[in-house]
């Protein structure tokens, strides 16, 4: 089974995506959309940027936890990770990302 974004409305009515592995874990959340469309948008833009490792960026929090953004050409956060207790987890999610974001289909919620 391979990874897929799932579509969905927030509480706020905003179209969102998250990424989510062959295992069923998110990988990867988005920003609050206010189109259908424009979420999409942001699931090609994940496909291509995923692709460059150097539109990660790894990020320790103040408890010394681990996080992680996708960012695209222009320096916009299209996607941030959940949190994770290691450096390796969180390079292990970087990974994850990269390998199931350009093969992965779409699950419409909305």
């Amino acid at each position: 089974m391979a990874g897929k974004f799932e579509v969905y409305k927030d509480k706020a009515g905003e179209f969102r995506f998250r990424l989510k592995a062959a295992n069923g874990q998110n990988i990867l959340g988005s920003e609050g959309y206010s189109s259908r469309s424009g979420c999409m948008n942001g699931i090609e833009s994940v496909r291509k940027n995923s692709q460059n490792p150097d539109r990660f960026q790894k990020n320790e929090t103040a408890s010394g936890k681990f996080t992680f953004r996708l960012c695209a050409s222009n320096g916009q956060c299209i996607g941030t990770s959940q949190t994770y207790d290691s450096a390796s987890g969180c390079s292990n999610g970087i990974r994850s990302v990269a390998e199931n974001a350009p093969g992965a289909g779409v699950d419409d919620q909305t």
